[in-house]
């Protein structure tokens, strides 16, 4: 993460790249997103190339990504702006999906994307996905967990790129009681209110609890952590 990238908040706008081969696509979300006093446009890329590209020079704080342009496609561009931001703190991918993708969806995740937009969705949903990814959070409707679960809920394989920085077991070993709680809860799709609401605790140091999560476990965002919990038992369908 470069120095000069700080997190946004209350002195400074959100900062988003688009990243669309359609010019007027990226002019729709340009008008939708500029309206808004805590969100600022930085750029527009046309391909995955320039989109990494630019991101590497712009810093900005969400990229939106198509998956599908031409020459490199959103899902390498995102593997790259992801692969030079190991860990939490680099700029946040959120791809455009539908639900009869699943083979994006999980390239997505595979790439280390941070949430997924459902195209059907409405400019109050962009709006707010992109507040919640420049909070730190990962972002998966809950259609699309059930399709995650039902695919990678099983041994074998993993979709969390990087991974712990240790084995999955000794990871997590070296969560606390309160934390694996934590991770449970985040596993069900639990927000940050509802997990202090559960465990009685203030939503500041739910905050910190999910953070030390991520960081213990080598993890982005939520949105990893929900697949990661699922890969290695820690909690199962149904369960």
């Amino acid at each position: 993460m470069s120095a000069d990238h700080e997190a946004p908040g209350t002195d400074r706008p959100i900062r988003v790249l688009l990243a669309d081969d359609q010019h007027l696509v990226r002019t729709g979300f340009r008008v939708i997103l500029e309206v808004e006093d805590d969100i600022e446009v930085v750029g527009e890329a046309a391909d995955g190339e320039r989109a990494a590209s630019m991101a590497r020079a712009l810093r900005p704080d969400v990229v939106l990504m198509d998956v599908e342009m031409p020459g490199v496609d959103g899902l390498e561009a995102t593997r790259r702006i992801t692969a030079e931001d190991d860990g939490p703190g680099g700029p946040a991918v959120l791809i455009l999906t539908t639900f009869d993708r699943d083979d994006y969806l999980f390239a997505a995740l595979r790439a280390g994307a941070s949430g997924f937009l459902l195209k059907n969705g409405t400019p109050e949903d962009l709006i707010e996905a992109i507040r919640v990814l420049a909070r730190g959070d990962g972002l998966l409707a809950p259609e699309l967990t059930r399709r995650v679960i039902a695919t990678f809920a099983r041994p074998g394989g993993s979709v969390t790129p990087g991974g712990p920085r240790t084995t999955p077991e000794a990871a997590l070993r070296d969560l606390t009681p309160r934390e694996r709680e934590v991770l449970v809860l985040v596993a069900g799709g639990a927000s940050n209110g509802e997990i202090a609401a559960a465990l009685h605790l203030g939503e500041a140091t739910v905050k910190t609890h999910v953070s030390r999560v991520l960081a213990k476990l080598g993890l982005r965002d939520r949105v990893q952590a929900v697949v990661f919990a699922y890969e290695h038992g820690v909690v199962r369908p149904g369960g």
